[in-house]
């Protein structure tokens, strides 16, 4: 059967993933079935640095927190702070403590002191984005920071007598952050406070807030920065978003936990659809956060299914948002061991190679009307690609074993 797919499978470098697209996209995503291990890491390392240098992408977006994210995008432009202390504040998920996450920040940071000393202009820096909310699955950030953020830069730029509130009055109604983060609330509904009177005073104050920083954008435009303009329209949908997910998490209907994954991914793209704007961008994340088709999830209520960010962000962009899944086929130190001979990544486990870059509509139509069957993961932290997804993904990378880190 190999030979019937040849024709699909590539050497893996930068030129064989834009080969497989009929232009450069705005956003290009690689997806990966595992978090955590550096194996895979390092190759979108070497993949992102191939697209930077020699297809003019600016903007690397990963799977972290959005807020923190600024701290690695602040050190990678301007150099301020320190690597370790970057690592450390910089990334949510644990991602800091990754060696592969690490080089990756040096590498940014290296790059745009050399555009410095090439006299590259600062449209061509390298910028940094988390683009995931500040959430984790157990428990959500208070949206202080945001709040606070954007009604610091609102009350600096704009006329006084046009807030529709004080920050005394913010600080009160978010009372302490830890009402907000307990972890308790994600399996209790009743322990969160997202539908008390003070969080649906302070939605409403987010939403003013963020009404008068889209009506005054003709004056900020020409005020402030793009940049500070950017950042406070991040602490406008972030304040929002966490809001909206703290008041579901006091939902008590069946529905609770698919609103909750959908709001998260919705986070995601409205993050990404900003990125966008900004100019090319690669992204970096777990496939079911990236894919066309819904995502789903087992937890322990039941299943749930949701709209992905890719594929939110595909209805918005089009042909401007590419996306390029991660299969793999051992990860023996996790017991996943080589894949059953008729399974996608079995099929592709016996070619050669370590790795390849695989045209995924191109081996859809070779495989024919029955797709192989659909692997069934032995590790809970490991997510099997779908065969019925080959159609709508652009490209696979596979990675034929994964090592321990």
């Amino acid at each position: 059967m190999a030979t019937d797919i040849k024709d699909a499978v590539h050497a893996f470098d930068a030129a064989a993933v834009m080969g497989l697209l009929p232009t450069r996209p705005r956003l290009l995503a690689l997806g990966e079935p595992t978090h955590g291990e550096d194996t895979l890491l390092d190759m979108r390392n070497e993949l992102f640095r191939q697209l930077v240098e020699q297809e003019g992408y600016r903007t690397i977006a990963i799977e972290s927190d959005c807020m923190m994210g600024l701290v690695v995008d602040d050190y990678v432009t301007s150099g301020k702070g320190t690597l370790d202390d970057v690592m450390e504040r910089g990334f949510s998920h644990g991602w800091g403590a990754s060696a592969a996450n690490r080089e990756l920040v040096r590498w940014m940071r290296d790059f745009n002191v050399r555009a410095d000393n090439d006299g590259r202009p600062a449209s061509e820096r390298l910028r940094f984005a988390g683009f995931d909310g500040p959430l984790e699955i157990t428990a959500a950030a208070s949206s202080r920071q945001a709040l606070t953020g954007l009604h610091d830069y609102l009350s600096t730029w704009v006329d006084a007598d046009l807030l529709p509130t004080t920050a005394e009055t913010l600080d009160r109604l978010l009372g302490t952050d830890d009402r907000w983060t307990d972890p308790a609330a994600m399996m209790d509904p009743s322990r969160s406070v997202g539908q008390s009177a003070d969080a649906g005073r302070l939605r409403l104050l987010a939403d003013d807030l963020v009404a008068l920083l889209d009506a005054q954008t003709p004056h900020l435009i020409t005020t402030t920065s793009r940049e500070d303009l950017d950042r406070a329209r991040l602490y406008g949908r972030t304040a929002i978003g966490l809001l909206r997910y703290h008041h579901w998490m006091a939902d008590t209907s069946p529905a609770r936990m698919t609103r909750l994954c959908a709001l998260r991914d919705l986070m995601m793209s409205h993050n990404l659809l900003a990125v966008a704007a900004r100019g090319p961008a690669l992204v970096h994340a777990q496939n079911s956060h990236l894919q066309r088709e819904k995502s789903s999830m087992q937890m322990w209520q039941g299943p749930v299914e949701w709209w992905s960010a890719g594929a939110l962000v595909s209805a918005q962009l089009g042909n401007e948002y590419a996306f390029v899944a991660t299969a793999l086929g051992t990860i023996r130190h996790q017991g996943v061991d080589t894949p059953p001979p008729d399974t996608l990544e079995g099929l592709l486990y016996e070619l050669p190679d370590d790795r390849y870059v695989i045209n995924a509509p191109q081996l859809a139509t070779a495989l024919g009307a029955t797709p192989p069957a659909h692997r069934v993961s032995p590790w809970f932290g490991y997510a099997t690609f779908d065969p019925a997804h080959l159609p709508d993904s652009d490209g696979i990378v596979f990675v034929k074993d994964v090592p321990q880190s």
